[in-house]
């Protein structure tokens, strides 16, 4: 099972919301299904050039690891080595920074992947966790 494009996009609308409400900076979110194939990704006006990039980066990393990336980031403080090497084989495509954020569904079936960049890392992973929980499924940060 996987996300849906209808939830992925209601997902957005609602990261989008939460973060117009903490007056973040022009977000750029992308969904990703449990293969981390692309469902959706949609970046707000203004938003800067390799934010749709970077949050393509924190949601990959957390499908290839099967963690969220605050985990991916605490792994990366104690094993630098091993996450810069994870990177080197996901061709840079891996961001170990809060805002990769894993969704599943109540029983902890995996569901896919958000990735957001715009602003802090800590208030990207607010606006993922936001826009899961809208839609009636579970966030996993760590």
């Amino acid at each position: 099972m996987a996300i849906s494009l209808s939830t992925a996009q209601t997902l957005i609308d609602a990261a989008f919301a939460k973060g117009q409400e903490l007056g973040l900076k022009p977000l750029s979110v992308v969904v990703l299904d449990p293969r981390a194939s692309m469902v959706a990704v949609m970046s707000q006006d203004g938003v800067s050039q390799m934010r749709a990039r970077i949050a393509h980066g924190k949601a990959n990393a957390a499908i290839a690891m099967g963690m969220g990336t605050r985990a991916l980031m605490n792994r990366a403080e104690q094993q630098a080595y091993f996450v810069q090497a994870i990177n080197g084989l996901a061709d840079g495509d891996f961001v170990p920074v809060p805002g990769g954020v894993l969704i599943t569904d109540k029983d902890g079936t995996l569901l896919g992947a958000v990735g957001i960049s715009g602003d802090t890392s800590d208030n990207d992973e607010a606006a993922a966790v936001s826009g899961i929980e809208a839609v009636g499924l579970t966030a996993v940060t760590g």
